[in-house]
């Protein structure tokens, strides 16, 4: 779990408990898609901004990730529901997370299993 979470509400928008514990559990789990070495000192910034008000409400919610090593991943999405719009975010920070994982980590070769069981002299 991310433990370093920092959320924060802009123009007019205020952040309550119920919303915070959300953004905790859904962002808190994407430490299961980072490299194990820099899973403890990742911080994510969460910020949900309040726009269209003449029209409606209307958030916008940016999400930064520094990871260690100078890499930062971020997403944001326009949604009219912060829930919603934090799953949306999710999804897009999980393929990002991935791709870099897959660029910073060596791939194991893989043995066929011909050539497991092949008797060796």
């Amino acid at each position: 779990m991310i433990e370093k979470i920092e959320v924060t509400g802009n123009n007019g928008y205020k952040v309550e408990d119920g919303f915070r514990k959300y953004v905790e559990k859904r962002i808190g789990k994407l430490d299961r898609y980072l490299p194990r070495g820099s899973k403890k000192d990742v911080i994510a910034k969460v910020i949900v901004t309040e726009i269209g008000k003449s029209k409606g409400d209307k958030y916008e919610i940016s999400v930064a990730m520094d990871i260690p090593g100078g890499k930062v991943v971020a997403a944001k999405d326009e949604c009219s529901n912060v829930f919603a719009g934090v799953d949306l975010v999710e999804a897009k920070l999980t393929g990002q997370i991935r791709r870099y994982k897959l660029e910073t980590q060596p791939h194991r070769q893989r043995r066929s299993l011909k050539n497991l069981f092949i008797k060796r002299h």
